[in-house]
Order: C-alpha cells, then structure tokens, then sequence
C-alpha cells in the first residue's frame, strides 16, 4: 500500500461511518477498514439467527418466530428526533436517499407506577393525567414560555437570562413553581437529560431540548418526535458508507488485527494489516482498535424481548419510547424502553421486538432491568445483553488519534451525534453545517 491517506477509519459503527462520510465528501482520501466481514461494528443489526447464534449458541430459532430473513434487531437501539442533529446530518450529506423512514408511533414517560404519554405543549400539557388541574395551568404556561423563547430576541425572554438561571431556578422556584413531579417528565422525557445533574446547570440548555422536542413532534403531527428506518438501525452505517465510497473513499471488510503504527514522536503514521502499512496522518476508531488509549467508564445492560403483542398501555403502538426517570426507581440514572415491530420492516408479521437499557449500577442485570421488564407484558423470547463503556483518555493533538466514546443506554441519537460532531471538529478544525432544510427528509404514516 503506497498510497498514503489523509485519514484510516477502523470499524464500520455509526459514529465511524458518519466520520467516514463526513469527511470524504470533505474530499479528504480516506481509507476505512474493518476486522468484521459485515458492516456496523457494535451497532449492526442482526438476523435472527446471527441473534440466537449470538446469545444461545448453536441452538435453531423456534419456527413459531418467523423468518431469519424477516428480522433486524438492532444492537444498539435508537430512535432518531426529526428535527435532531442526525436527521440534519443525514440531509447535510444526502444519505436520506438511500434510506426509508417512518414515524414513530407513541413517546411515553413512568410515572408513580403507570405508563403515560408525555406532552410536548401547553394544549397537552392541559389534557395530561400527570397533573392536577392547577399544576395543569402552571405547566402550560411554562411550555408556552419555552415556545415563545427566541435565543436572539431578549423580548421573550422575560426578564430571564437562561445563561446564568439554573433549570431548578426558572421551572421549579422561579415564575413557574412546577412541583417535582412535573419537573420529573419535563427534564427527562421531554429534555431527555439521562439524570437530575441538568437541574444545577444553566437553564437553556433545558429550553433549547424542550424546544427540539416539541418541534420534532409538529414536524409529522404524530404521537412523538422520533423517526427510525425501515429495516432497522443497521442501513445507517451502510448508507454512509455508500456515501463515502461516491466521494472516494475506500472500503476493507475482513481485515484481521488492524495494528495502528506510530511514529518516534509519537504521532499516527499508518495502520498494518495482514503484512501490509498503509501510510496516514490520522486515525478514527471506535475504543477496541486502540485499548491502551481508553478507560472503561461503566457498563450498560439492556434486555432484548421478541414478544407477539405491543406494549400494553401504550395506545397498541407499534413502535415507542418509554422513559423510567431516575427518581421513580430510585436509581442514579434513568431506563429506557424502546419497542418497534414488523411495520418498520425489522420482524415477522404480528411480531414486536422490545428492548429495555440502563447504565448498570449493580451486578444483576436480571434485577435491575426488571421495573422496565415487567412493562413489555409476556415475551416469547428474551435475551440478556451486557457490554463495557469506553471514552478515549489520549490527548487527539499530540497523536492524531481519534477515538469515539462508545454507546451509551439512550434509546435516542442526540447524545452520539454530539460525539460525532465533536470529533469532525477535532479532525477538521470545522464545524458541520447543520442549517438544512429539513423537508428534505419526507414523511408520512407510512414511511418517509
């Protein structure tokens, strides 16, 4: 190999392929390879005999299941704002060409022991259960005021400066008095903050996730904010990867132990594969190519059910989050449950796949996921999923090394594009434009 590259990628995950893309229509000569024989990494989807063959062994699937061919179940489960930073990357880059999408049917919060749809406006927020009728009022007038809220325009902000007013101070002691339970939803469910550390920092961020939220959910006037491709999670890491190859950039599957070589100063200067260096000035990877440069930082467990029925109480939604906010369960952070169904393409007819995530905080998995578990009603089939937390602790400018924090237990985007997009910053010294228009991503009840 004597070509020599401005950047090698390793591991074809999301975030890798973003990258991948990102930067080859930046025309930067990238070469991105991978030790697998299929695309995805960490975040692939798998047929159903990949997922027995995974977590059973040698054991067949029952027939009563379906078709192998009929299912993709997503690893690392995520739904996708639509109005959020990876619909915006994904119209940035043209990918939405190579992909179908398809609304999401319902986004529910637990709330003292029930299920309830969470409301993004002030004509919701009067008609939620959550409340009581003077609460109704006060939360009504909050969400008008986060409507109305212009970062630029100083007249709506009443007198507020969200930059310096913590997000207890405005919702909870300032003008609004929101009780704690209605702070609860709010913050994690509408916000989507993983834990309560939001509430001692400034207040604006708190408005500005408000804001996408109930935006994302007037875009297609369905009963959330999230969208999610037809045929699963799977055909992100592919259509970026098509992307780059249309700019240039070259694929290699299968390639074994992909040793990153550095130079006397310590900098990236190719990577060695099967006897052969390709010569580079940076690498990007995901944390298991470079172990000596990360540190674990937790773990994640996350329950995987095949079920023949929607979640009950959730309006007989065929795809839908429901977020378990920390104080509910008495845990540090918070659990998601993310469901979807053959009508996205992912299973057999008349079949549901559930998933329930957490950051783990004990050493049973089986125990801790319960509360999220006993939601989803009976499984046919459930499968225990558990797998380590990495960040990088290399320093990227003295290495040119560029390694992506792995996935956390969301069952949202926003929180891995914001990786993403920090470590383009990093690699290119830009930021990506993310003033798109936006109806170029269609949809509909159908698919987009």
């Amino acid at each position: 190999m004597d070509v020599e590259y401005d950047v090698i990628v390793l591991g074809t995950g999301l975030k890798e392929c973003i990258l991948s893309g990102l930067l080859s229509v930046d025309r930067l000569k990238v070469l991105h390879m991978d030790r697998n024989d299929y695309y995805g990494g960490d975040s692939t989807s798998l047929n159903l005999n990949q997922l027995w063959k995974r977590f059973k062994g040698e054991e067949k699937p029952p027939a009563h299941i379906g078709a192998s061919r009929d299912y993709n179940v997503d690893m690392v489960p995520k739904f996708m704002m639509a109005n959020g930073a990876l619909v915006r990357v994904l119209i940035h880059t043209g990918v939405t060409k190579y992909m179908s999408f398809k609304a999401v049917d319902g986004s529910y919060v637990f709330n003292k022991g029930k299920i309830h749809k969470v409301p993004s406006t002030d004509m919701e927020a009067l008609k939620s259960p959550l409340m009581g009728i003077f609460e109704k009022r006060r939360a009504g007038k909050f969400f008008l005021y986060v409507q109305d809220y212009k970062e630029n325009d100083p007249k709506t902000h009443k007198g507020y400066d969200l930059t310096k007013l913590t997000a207890k101070e405005l919702i909870s002691w300032g003008k609004y008095g929101l009780d704690d339970n209605t702070i609860d939803f709010i913050g994690h469910a509408v916000a989507l903050h993983r834990d309560d550390s939001y509430l001692a920092e400034p207040a604006i961020e708190t408005v500005k996730r408000m804001k996408l939220y109930a935006e994302s959910v007037a875009r297609f006037q369905g009963g959330s904010p999230y969208i999610y491709p037809l045929y699963g999670l799977g055909e992100l890491p592919q259509g970026f990867a098509r992307l780059s190859a249309v700019y240039g950039g070259t694929y290699m599957l299968c390639k074994p132990e992909c040793k990153v070589e550095f130079d006397d100063e310590g900098k990236v200067c190719g990577v060695t594969s099967e006897g052969e260096t390709a010569k580079c000035k940076k690498v990007v990877c995901d944390p298991s190519y470079l172990p000596n440069k990360v540190q674990k930082v937790g773990k994640v467990f996350r329950a995987i059910a095949i079920m023949s029925h929607p979640i009950p109480n959730t309006a007989e939604s065929h795809s839908v989050q429901i977020i378990l906010p920390q104080k509910q369960l008495g845990r540090k952070s918070d659990m998601y449950v993310f469901c979807c169904s053959y009508s996205h393409n992912v299973a057999s007819k008349g079949k549901f796949i559930a998933f329930v995530s957490a950051q783990a905080e004990s050493d049973n998995p089986e125990k801790e996921l319960k509360p999220g578990i006993d939601l989803l009603g009976p499984a046919d089939e459930l499968f225990i999923d558990i797998y380590d937390r990495y960040e990088p602790t290399n320093n990227s400018s003295s290495d040119n090394c560029f390694i992506s924090t792995s996935y956390d237990a969301t069952t949202h985007f926003e929180s891995t594009v914001m990786d993403v997009l920090s470590l383009y910053t990093k690699i290119t010294g830009k930021t990506v434009d993310l003033s798109v228009d936006l109806s170029a991503a269609s949809a509909g009840d159908d698919d987009m």
